[in-house]
C-alpha cells in the first residue's frame, strides 16, 4: 500500500481550488451562463448556472482517476518497467491534476467574465503542459498508459528510449512556442500557430519511432 506523501497533499489542494472557487462564484452568477467555448475563445453554449456543478464534477472526477491510475500504475503494467520511474509519473500525475484544475478555474472565471477569452488561458496552459512533459519525457519507461505510445515503441525498447528523446527535446521546446505565440501574436495568427506547432509535436514522434524501428528492424518490417 502507498504511502500518502506531499505530492499526494499537493495534488489534493490544487484539486481543491476549484471547488473553493466555485463556491465562491455560484451566488453571484446569473442564472444563464456559458458553458462551452470555442476555437476562437467565445462562447458557444448557455444554460443554467446549475450545469456548472456537473461540469466541475465531471472534470474533478476525471483528474482522480487520472492522478489515481498514474500513481498505482506499477502495480498494473503488465511490463513492469514503471516501477523504475515511479517518481516521474507521479510527477506527470501531478502536472495533470493542475492542468485540469486551471481548465475547471478558466472555465469558471470565464462564466464569471463574459468579456474574457477562455482560449487566452487554456492554449497558453496546453503549451506549458507540453513544455513540462518535454522536461520529463526521457524518464518515462515502456507502458501502455503514458508517452509516445506506437506500435513500434511498444515492440522495441531502444525505438522506445530513442523517440522519448526526440519528443523530449521537441515537446520543451515545441511547448514554449506554443505559448509565447498565443500571448505575443493577435488571437488569429496565434490559434493558427498554436495549431500548427500542435501538429508537428504530434506527429513528428510518430513518424521518426516508425522510421527509427524500419531502420534498426528491417528485417521485421519486411515481414
Amino acid at each position: 500500500m502507498k504511502k500518502f506523501n506531499a505530492l499526494d497533499a499537493a495534488a489534493v489542494i490544487v484539486w481543491l481550488l476549484p471547488v473553493a472557487y466555485l463556491l465562491y462564484l455560484y451566488p453571484a452568477l446569473p442564472a444563464s451562463v456559458p458553458l462551452h467555448f470555442g476555437m476562437n475563445g467565445n462562447p458557444d453554449r448557455y444554460g443554467n448556472k446549475s450545469e456548472l456543478i456537473t461540469t466541475i464534477s465531471v472534470l474533478m472526477a476525471v483528474s482522480v482517476l487520472i492522478y489515481l491510475l498514474l500513481k498505482f500504475l506499477p502495480a498494473i503494467d503488465p511490463k513492469k518497467y514503471v516501477r523504475y520511474g515511479e517518481a516521474t509519473f507521479q510527477k506527470i500525475a501531478l502536472a495533470m491534476v493542475i492542468f485540469l484544475a486551471a481548465i475547471m478555474i478558466g472555465i469558471l472565471y470565464a462564466t464569471a467574465n463574459s468579456h474574457f477569452k477562455f482560449g487566452r488561458l487554456i492554449l497558453p496552459v496546453v503549451g506549458l503542459f507540453f513544455a513540462f512533459m518535454g522536461n520529463v519525457m526521457h524518464s518515462i519507461k515502456p507502458n501502455y498508459f503514458a508517452g509516445v505510445r506506437t506500435p513500434w515503441t511498444l515492440e522495441d525498447n531502444d525505438t522506445w528510449r530513442a523517440t522519448h528523446r526526440l519528443a523530449g527535446k521537441l515537446w520543451f521546446f515545441g511547448g514554449l512556442m506554443l505559448t509565447a505565440g498565443v500571448l505575443l501574436l493577435p488571437p488569429k495568427e496565434g490559434t493558427i500557430i498554436f495549431m500548427s506547432i500542435l501538429a508537428i509535436l504530434v506527429l513528428v514522434p510518430v513518424v521518426y519511432s516508425y522510421v527509427y524501428y524500419k531502420n534498426h528492424h528491417p528485417n521485421k518490417t519486411a515481414e
